[in-house]
């Protein structure tokens, strides 16, 4: 279920399994009709997806995107007898509502940053007076594609940012004690009881290089996050993963499917920032590259709730590098319609191109989307991974796109020794 980058990468690693017998998209894009057939059934008609997995004999579906998610899809598919990866709706919660989330974390002794739940105006501007330090982070609660947060360095940010939620009736926030440190992405596997990792990321959400501009659903990422110690990782697991996981049992709303927690290293230790209850996009596109595990028996697994038995999933050596591609104005209003070529030659360089906001007009690509394709490659280093993907975006011709130069920068400059 899903159309973009993402989803591209588990289309792709979906169809290495020699368990799968088939593999069906809806509604998929261009890349992922080349591992799968595609179908054109509106992601919210619950109704006609049951339909149309009884039709085709489908028993398992994978559920890329967080919407469908919040929307309860996963809990009517199992209602109709069929198997799902992806939460349930009260359990997907911890995506789609921060103030969940936060309270969760009050709650059960997990470390993240100070906060208040605010739901008008008027308390929003008093907590910000009264609570708050400048930077600030603001939160709209909800779903908002990786761009509901901002980061105000200055007064005038914050009180644009608590006015841009609050315009319409029924807007709620979660206003943040800023957090001092680098982010890293940790995923896990959770069948309701036990838990799985499955491998460490780091994103690059601002549009611009080094970091510059809006936030954005993410330019690139590398896997996996050297930062992300193994000694920072089982910390992370024990005092955040663990309680998490223990925690929505505990309440009666047991999260199965990938866990996805967005990290703060600072100088106490792991803090969490958010979850995700789905792969990050695009994280998944570097996972996905690594993963040397059959990734539909890891998720049949997960959905039979038989992960305590299973060993950690086997990653390659090498780290995994992708650039996104996005078209001009992006995360604004992006000029769709541009033509793409040049997919071929990247192949040729060995990067692998997930497509992710791209249609066909006629018998040329276009782009569709803000994100538009996916560069993917390997090297030994970050910085051998990284020339290696500005190599396949170098032989792309995608006149009305853009994309930063600099997917890794930090770890780079580690391996130069800055």
């Amino acid at each position: 279920m899903g159309s973009g980058g993402r989803e591209h990468a588990l289309a792709w690693k979906l169809a290495q399994s020699p368990r799968l017998d088939s593999l069906h998209a809806i509604p998929g894009n261009p890349g992922i009709a080349r591992h799968a057939r595609c179908h054109d059934v509106p992601l919210t008609d619950h109704a006609a997806i049951i339909a149309f997995c009884r039709t085709h004999a489908v028993t398992f579906v994978v559920i890329g995107p967080e919407a469908p998610l919040v929307d309860g899809l996963s809990d009517s598919l199992r209602a109709a007898g069929i198997g799902v990866f992806g939460p349930s709706q009260a359990a997907a919660q911890l995506e789609g509502s921060k103030g969940f989330t936060k309270d969760l974390c009050q709650r059960e002794h997990i470390p993240t940053a100070a906060y208040v739940r605010v739901s008008d105006l008027a308390s929003a501007k008093a907590a910000l007076a009264r609570d708050f330090p400048r930077p600030v982070v603001i939160k709209a609660d909800g779903l908002a594609a990786g761009k509901g947060v901002t980061v105000a360095m200055t007064e005038d940010e914050a009180q644009a940012a608590i006015a841009a939620i609050f315009e319409k009736p029924g807007g709620e926030a979660v206003i943040e004690e800023f957090l001092e440190g680098e982010e890293a992405s940790l995923f896990v596997l959770s069948d309701g009881t036990n838990i799985l990792p499955i491998g460490s990321a780091q994103d690059h959400k601002r549009v611009g290089d080094g970091d510059t501009g809006p936030n954005t659903g993410g330019m690139g990422a590398y896997s996996p996050a050297p930062v992300l110690t193994p000694e920072l990782e089982a910390q992370a697991i024990a005092t955040i993963i663990e309680p998490t996981v223990a925690g929505m049992a505990k309440a009666g709303t047991p999260y199965s499917g990938v866990l996805y927690a967005g990290l703060m290293l600072t100088a106490t230790g792991p803090k969490l920032i958010e979850y995700n209850a789905r792969f990050g996009d695009p994280e998944c596109q570097v996972l996905m590259l690594r993963l040397e595990h059959d990734l539909l028996d890891l998720m049949l697994a997960t959905e039979a709730g038989e992960l305590a038995d299973r060993p950690a999933p086997r990653f390659g050596t090498q780290t995994a590098l992708t650039v996104v591609m996005a078209a001009k104005n992006y995360p604004g209003t992006p000029q769709t319609g541009g033509a793409i070529s040049g997919l071929a030659a990247a192949d040729e360089t060995g990067a692998q191109v997930f497509q992710a906001g791209t249609r066909m007009d006629g018998d040329t690509l276009v782009a569709a989307g803000g994100r538009v394709l996916a560069v993917t490659a390997t090297g030994a280093t970050v910085t051998q991974a990284q020339q290696a993907a500005y190599r396949a975006v170098d032989a792309i011709d995608f006149p009305t796109g853009f994309c930063r130069r600099d997917i890794g920068w930090r770890e780079v400059a580690r391996e130069r020794g800055e």
